[in-house]
């Protein structure tokens, strides 16, 4: 069984792909107020919000258990609607070695596909693959939603 490895799913939503990479890129910190169940706070720690290098620390709550993560951005991809985070501290790393999150958003329809991709690398066998941590993202993803769609 390998300790190093990938988990990617997709979730359809009906907001346009640039406003939803927008509020992931450039506005996380107003996500504690869309899905305040899910994501307690977002902090800038260093850079700029929406710049590459720029390190945010998240409240969250994943798994019925209060958790907090800071990341890296390492990429923004403006014309593709992606973004990269990297995990540098934080809950996750007590069970990963490495932890790197993309989503991106496609056009589709009147919509936009979300495809969320996590790369990872266990810290042992005995650790699960991020499968509920991806759920997580995917449910994230349509709250983000409801919510540019009301607006």
């Amino acid at each position: 069984m390998s300790l190093v490895g990938k988990v990617e799913a997709d979730v359809e939503i009906k907001a346009p792909a640039e406003n939803f990479h927008e509020l992931f890129s450039c506005r996380p910190h107003h996500i504690s107020n869309v899905s305040p169940g899910k994501i307690q706070g977002c902090a800038l720690h260093e850079g700029d919000w929406g710049k590459e290098g720029s390190v945010i620390f998240w409240d969250y709550v994943h798994d019925g258990k209060a958790k907090v993560a800071k990341q890296i951005i390492e990429a923004i991809d403006e014309k593709n609607n992606s973004i990269t985070f990297k995990v540098i501290e934080g809950d996750l790393l007590q069970e990963y070695k490495s932890l790197k999150a993309t989503v991106k958003a496609t056009p589709k329809g009147e919509g936009s596909l979300v495809h969320w991709t996590m790369e990872y690398e266990k810290l042992n066998e005995s650790i699960p693959e991020p499968n509920s941590l991806l759920q997580f993202v995917l449910d994230l993803s349509k709250d983000l939603d409801s919510h540019l769609t009301q607006a």
